[in-house]
Parts: C-alpha cells; sequence; structure tokens
C-alpha cells in the first residue's frame, strides 16, 4: 500500500475522531468548528483575481516569528492579499481579528480534497510556512501547482522524523520546499545529510521583532508609579512550580525591593492563591484604582497583554516554564538588557541555550540557588549591568533574518 494513500486514511480518520472528542473537549471544539468556517471565510474575502501570499502557522510561537516576515509584506507589497492560517485553537483563538493579515483561518486537515479546496480559494504567488510545519499533501499540491514555498525560521535536531531511517515519507514531504532559512549551522548540516542543500542560515527572526520593541512607546503610567525608582524584579509567564520558589523568596526577602508577577494561569482561583500566599503588601493589576502604588511591594498581573511593556521597567527578569511545562520567550526581556533567570529546563530553546553559554542567561534548579544568585545579582549592581548587555548584544548580533529572507521573496514576487 502506498504510504501517501496510508497517510490519507490516518487523516481522515483523524478528522473523524477529533469530531467525536469535540463532543467533550472544549478546546478540541474550537479545533474543530473553527475549521468549518475556513472555506466561507476564504470565499468571501478572498476573489479569484486577487495575488494573495499565504503563511502557516502552528501556534502563537510561530506567529511571532512570522510577524516580522508578514509586516514586511504588507508594506513592500500592499497590492497583495495576505492569508494567514493557524493550525492550534491556543494561537487562531488570540489572533483571529489581527489586522496583520487580510483573511486569518484554520488550516483545514491535510488530507487531498481539503487541501485542492483550500488552495483553489487562496491560489497564492508564494507559500511560507514556519518553523516547523511540513504537511505532505499541501506541499505536495504546492508543489505539483509550482506554487513557490519557502521553510522559515527552521530549526532541526537528529530527533526528528526525517532523519530517522523510517522517516522516508515525512522526508520526501520536506524535500518539497524550494528553499529553507535555517537558524543555525547545525540544522543546515542535517538538511544537507539527507540531500537538501537549499538552504540558507538566517537565524530566527523573532529577533527580528523583539528588535522592534524598542522603537515604541513601552511606559505604563501604573508601572510608573509602582516602581518609584526602585530596583524591580519581573516574572513573567510562571507556573506554579516557579511561583512556589518566588513567593518564598518574596516573603522571606528583606532587600529594597519590587516585584511584578505575571502569571502564565489569570483564572481568579490562581491569582486567590498566590495572593494569599504572599506576605508582604500585594495589589492585582484589576484594583489597581486608588491604590497608593509606592507603598506596594508585590504587583500580580491579572491581564494578558502588558507583560512586554512591563519587561521595559524590569532590572532583572525572571522567565517561567523552565520547571516542567516548557520556558516561556525569553527574548522579550533580553531586548531590553536586563540578566534573565529561568528554570533547569531550557534545551531545545536555541536563544536560551545561546544565552546560557554567554552568561546572559542564569539557570537555577531550587530554591537555595535562586536565594544565592538574587543575594549575588543584588549586592553587586555592576554584574546586573554587564549580565544585561549580554542579551542585549546578542539580539543586536543576532537580528537580520527577516531581511534576508524578503531579499529572497522580492525575487519570487
Amino acid at each position: 500500500m502506498p504510504l501517501r494513500f496510508l497517510y490519507n486514511i490516518l487523516i481522515n480518520m483523524a478528522w473523524i475522531v477529533l469530531k467525536v472528542v469535540s463532543l467533550f473537549n472544549a478546546k478540541i471544539k474550537l479545533f474543530v468548528r473553527g475549521r468549518k468556517r475556513t472555506i466561507p471565510l476564504l470565499e468571501e474575502k478572498i476573489r479569484p483575481t486577487d495575488d494573495t501570499i499565504w503563511m502557516h502557522v502552528a501556534s502563537l510561537g510561530e506567529f511571532e516569528q512570522g510577524l516580522p516576515i508578514l509586516e514586511r509584506l504588507r508594506s513592500q507589497y500592499p497590492e497583495h492579499k495576505l492569508v494567514l492560517s493557524f493550525f492550534s485553537p491556543s494561537g487562531y483563538e488570540v489572533k483571529k481579528n489581527s489586522s496583520v493579515a487580510d483573511t486569518v483561518v484554520y488550516l483545514p486537515m491535510d488530507s487531498n480534497s481539503k487541501v485542492k479546496r483550500f488552495l483553489d480559494l487562496v491560489n497564492p504567488r508564494l507559500a511560507i510556512f514556519v518553523k516547523y510545519e511540513v504537511w505532505p499533501n499541501y506541499l505536495h499540491h504546492l508543489k505539483k501547482r509550482n506554487i513557490p514555498t519557502i521553510l522559515v525560521s527552521a530549526i532541526f535536531s537528529e530527533r526528528q522524523i526525517y532523519f530517522k531511517s523510517f522517516g522516508g515519507f515525512m522526508r520526501k514531504g520536506l524535500g518539497m520546499f524550494d528553499h529553507y532559512f535555517v537558524q543555525d549551522e547545525k540544522s543546515q548540516e542535517l538538511l544537507g545529510s539527507i540531500d537538501l542543500n537549499n538552504s540558507t542560515i538566517g537565524g530566527d527572526t523573532r529577533l527580528d521583532r523583539v528588535s522592534e520593541i524598542l522603537n515604541r512607546n513601552n511606559q505604563l503610567d501604573f508601572m510608573d508609579r509602582f516602581k518609584n525608582n526602585q530596583l524591580c524584579l519581573v516574572a513573567g509567564s510562571t507556573w506554579p512550580e516557579d511561583e512556589k520558589i518566588l513567593i518564598s523568596h518574596i516573603n522571606s526577602s528583606s532587600e529594597k525591593l519590587k516585584f511584578v508577577i505575571a502569571p502564565h494561569e489569570i483564572k481568579p482561583a490562581h491569582i486567590d492563591k498566590i495572593t494569599s500566599s504572599l506576605e508582604k503588601t500585594v495589589v492585582r493589576y484589576s484594583e489597581l484604582d486608588h491604590q497608593n502604588l509606592k507603598e506596594i511591594d508585590v504587583l500580580i498581573i491579572d491581564t494578558i497583554g502588558l507583560l512586554t511593556k512591563i519587561y521595559s521597567y524590569a532590572n532583572i527578569a525572571y522567565v517561567g516554564g523552565g520547571f516542567a511545562t516548557g520556558l516561556h520567550n525569553t527574548m522579550e526581556p533580553a531586548v531590553f538588557g536586563i540578566p534573565i533567570i529561568i528554570g533547569p529546563q531550557f534545551q531545545g530553546f536555541k536563544e536560551a541555550e545561546d544565552l546560557v553559554n554567554e552568561g546572559g542567561i542564569i539557570p537555577i534548579s531550587s530554591q537555595d540557588s535562586f536565594d544565592n544568585l538574587m543575594g549575588d545579582l543584588l549586592n553587586k549592581p555592576i554584574s546586573i549591568k554587564n549580565i544585561g548587555n549580554i542579551n542585549a548584544n546578542y539580539i543586536n548580533t543576532n537580528r537580520g533574518a527577516a531581511d534576508l529572507i524578503m531579499k529572497y521573496i522580492s525575487k519570487i514576487l
């Protein structure tokens, strides 16, 4: 039985299973229900005569990597319509109303019939996939239609199926791209090991994205009042494992230091638990009115969308997820030139691995290691500045991936 035929059977079976699971799972319900709107949305927004460019991302992280390219496409090719597709509800539901693209949709499942219908409607002049997204049927039909297709901000490891003896089918799918923009030399070498030599080392487009943060207005009135010219630690995207260490340190700290905690989970019950565990003066963002913030020790951010600007007020950042769930974005605080503390699990996050090696990001493994590190940093203010400079220099040195990709695209459009 040909592998493509078997793959199509499995994809169609998966769709049936997902529809059943959606009856009991809210996230899968979004996944299934949202895809039912993809074709009507495209029929409404895209005309057969439109010149379109299509970008596909998995979720929010890949969206951030694709965003510098989307913004440049919007600026340089305003006559083209941009179609942005997501695989995951956690990305689509947050960005479905984004103005960066003319149409934002869920990607239909990778079955022959759905792929053909999607490509018939979008009919892109160029297709851009971000980082990991390799869908064999989409890539097969894009190649069949002679539509230029590139993979950007890609990063590969030996663990991936493409580099295994049994990975022939997925390896063939990966080989359908016209060009690969990879993040590092290792990824380029891995592609070369399977005879894919049409690649360029371009780095991570997220560094272009975070560099642009410095050019916008990051002022927040409540942070001006809260920080009040004191040293401030901002802990972003924290999980319970992170919060346990942070709360213990805050409660025992005698330093004149302000703390901001922006948890990943902002449901009221979780915010209540954090607040009740703190022995210092504490206020939630949602309750700022009429508070004398100069007298408050800890600010809890129980909303989304503010963390990047809040990092601009930090002297030290803590980025959550490194104890269990997966490290969150370390580049957003890094761009502001401050030391970053993380949990012990950062392998697979290239920028974190690089900056741990260079000394700009410091991993901790326990309560004691965090307490000792904070003591060292606060007793040697020059260390805060020097460590922070490592992070700022890393971003400044390694940005430029988006411009490199746009030079390639300009030869196609």
